[in-house]
C-alpha cells in the first residue's frame, strides 16, 4: 500500500468535492490536522473513519486503499492486491523486527569484548582509551541501526483511539517503553498512551 499515493488521491477527491480540509475535517469530526497528515503521506485513515471518508469523497474502501479509482471490471483484482499488500508488508515488517534485533545483539557482542580487553590486560592509556571509544562507536551505530528498522517496522497503535501510525524519530527515542510498547502521543485524538508495536500501517 502507498500511503503517499492514497495521501494524493484523498487530496484530489476532496479537491473535486469542493471541500477544503477543515470542511472534510468537520464532516468527519477530526481535526484538519490529521487530514493534511493523510493527505503527505504520513499517515492513514482508522478503520472506523474509512467508511464515512469514502462516503464524503465518493469513493469505495477499494479505491482509497488503492489511491485511484477502479473501473467495474477490475474491482476484484484490486481488492485481491490490496490484501496480498497488507500480508507482504506484515513479513516485510517480521524481517526489520528480526534484523533489528540481531544488529542490536551483534552490537553488543561485538562492543563488550573490546571494554573488557581494554580493562582486563596492561596496555598503554591511548589504547585502553581507543578500544573503549570503538565499543561505544559500534555500540551507538548498531543501536541506531536497529531502531530505525524497529521504528519502520509496521506502525504504532493509538491505545485509545486505535489509531496507527509511524512516529518521529525523536519521538521514538524519547519515549518510556517496553519490548511492544510505546508511550506516543496520537496524532489523530492527540492523547499520550501505550501505543502497541503493530505489523501493518493499516488494519
Amino acid at each position: 500500500m502507498d500511503q503517499i499515493k492514497t495521501g494524493k488521491f484523498i487530496a484530489q477527491m476532496r479537491k473535486e468535492q469542493g471541500l477544503t480540509q477543515t470542511q472534510l475535517a468537520d464532516k468527519l469530526f477530526i481535526s484538519n490536522k490529521t487530514v493534511s497528515k493523510w493527505e503527505t503521506g504520513k499517515g492513514m485513515p482508522e478503520v472506523s473513519l474509512m467508511l464515512p471518508l469514502c462516503e464524503a469523497l465518493g469513493i469505495n474502501v477499494n479505491e482509497l486503499l488503492t489511491g485511484e479509482k477502479i473501473p467495474t471490471e477490475n474491482y476484484k483484482e484490486k481488492a485481491e492486491e490490496n490484501m496480498m499488500n497488507l500480508v507482504q508488508e506484515a513479513q516485510e515488517s517480521k524481517k526489520k523486527i528480526i534484523i533489528s534485533a540481531m544488529v542490536a545483539v551483534l552490537s553488543i557482542m561485538a562492543a563488550v569484548p573490546l571494554v573488557v580487553v581494554a580493562g582486563a590486560f596492561e596496555m598503554h592509556i591511548a589504547a585502553k582509551i581507543a578500544l573503549i571509544a570503538i565499543a561505544v562507536i559500534i555500540l551507538v551505530i548498531g543501536i541506531a541501526i536497529a531502531c530505525i528498522l524497529d521504528r519502520d517496522a509496521g506502525a504504532f497503535e493509538c491505545g485509545k483511539c486505535h489509531t496507527r501510525f509511524v512516529p518521529t524519530m525523536s519521538e521514538y527515542i524519547n519515549t518510556t517503553h517496553t519490548i511492544t510498547t510505546r508511550k506516543l502521543k496520537c496524532p489523530n485524538c492527540g492523547v499520550k498512551s501505550c501505543c502497541k508495536h503493530v505489523l501493518t500501517k493499516s488494519k
